[in-house]
């Protein structure tokens, strides 16, 4: 591991998969942060000593990913360390999973992060698919989400995606901390957070998609300054 003075964030993900949209949104970006940023391959994951050092977790865009287990790991990581978390499209359905898996232990969650033919029935089309397009959101009020929208409790964003988790495993998976905290206009759900963590939200909509390196999403702004806060504050403690 190299040693920096900068901030350190890991996107986790397959870089270049699926032709993901997001990645090349993301390369664009990485130079104007200001942190040793730096792309981990999922299939490089196999426990969490590759994630030691960071100061945040981006589980990218790019589900079905090469190696489940190794995101869930990260995911795990960021929970239980209290790092700053961010996951979007696949990074929000990795973070609900996770959340079913290793906090409230439901059986139909087990064993999905190492055999992908088990999330197969949580898996459903999308009512409304988009590809690129930009759909309404309904926020909830006083959530961390809102507060990063200057209070908004409405706003639009940017999907790429066909396939979302059932409605009854997100409801039963968004328990305790985890909640659900945006909707889409027919009540599905689109965003989470964590409660009693730093920084921890996952959304199915992508906000790298409707950023520039010039002028970024207010939820990317909001998880670097968390990540810049982190690694502020460990500096401190060392």
């Amino acid at each position: 591991m190299s040693v920096s003075a900068l901030p350190r964030l890991a996107l986790v993900g397959d870089h270049g998969n699926h032709n993901e949209p997001s990645h090349p949104k993301i390369d664009a970006m990485m130079p104007h942060w200001g942190l040793d940023a730096a792309w981990i391959p999922t299939v490089d994951i196999h426990d969490t000593g590759l994630l030691e050092g960071y100061d945040g977790i981006w589980v990218v865009p790019g589900a079905p990913y090469i190696n489940q287990k190794g995101v869930q790991e990260s995911v795990r990581y960021a929970r239980e360390n209290k790092l700053p978390f961010l996951g979007t499209c696949g990074g929000f359905f990795s973070a609900l999973i996770e959340h079913a898996q290793n906090v409230l232990e439901l059986p139909e969650a087990e064993g999905v992060d190492e055999d992908p033919e088990k999330l197969m029935p949580l898996v459903t089309p999308l009512q409304c698919s988009f590809r690129g397009e930009k759909a309404p959101l309904v926020i909830r009020p006083e959530s961390r989400i809102s507060s990063i929208y200057g209070g908004a409790t409405q706003a639009e964003e940017v999907f790429h995606c066909d396939y979302g988790l059932t409605t009854e495993f997100m409801g039963s998976a968004s328990q305790g901390d985890l909640s659900i905290c945006a909707w889409d206009v027919d009540g599905a759900p689109r965003a989470l957070e964590m409660a009693n963590h730093p920084f921890f939200l996952g959304s199915l909509f992508q906000p790298e998609l409707a950023s520039t390196p010039e002028t970024m999403h207010p939820i990317i702004v909001s998880f670097l300054d968390a990540v810049r806060l982190r690694a502020a504050s460990a500096a401190t403690a060392a």
